[in-house]
């Protein structure tokens, strides 16, 4: 079993930024793919960003290119997700995903999943 800990949402003006950590425990995490989705109410979960198993290999939806970063540290057993430039369109429940051996490539399948922190961007 993996458990995965979000932290690091909360409140930010657009324009801001904000660091999103993501502490897995109970296995390693060197053989999944990490990533991180979010969910506006009403609206699907949505792909936000992944990374290879050595992170050499990420992966971003359009909306985020170049203001967002996806990084892991697979001593810590931890992923990090960087945020600059904050949009109000980027408020969401972000949540931490893990996925065995493999990239999503447009899938919302994971193998675990966080319980989610909330980013909320103000105008």
């Amino acid at each position: 079993q993996v458990q995965l800990v979000e932290s690091g949402g909360g409140l930010v003006q657009a324009g801001g930024s904000l660091r999103l950590s993501c502490a897995a425990s109970g296995r390693t995490i060197t053989n999944y793919f990490m990533g991180w989705f979010r969910q506006a109410p009403g609206k699907e979960r949505e792909f936000v960003a992944s990374a290879s198993s050595s992170g050499r290999i990420t992966s971003y939806t359009d909306s985020v290119k170049g203001r967002f970063t996806i990084s892991r540290d697979n001593a810590k057993n931890t992923v990090y997700l960087q945020m600059n430039s904050l949009k109000p369109e980027d408020t969401a429940v972000y949540y931490c995903a893990a996925k065995y051996g493999y990239d999503w490539y447009g899938s919302r399948e994971s193998d675990y999943w966080g319980q989610g922190t909330q980013v909320t961007v103000s105008s």
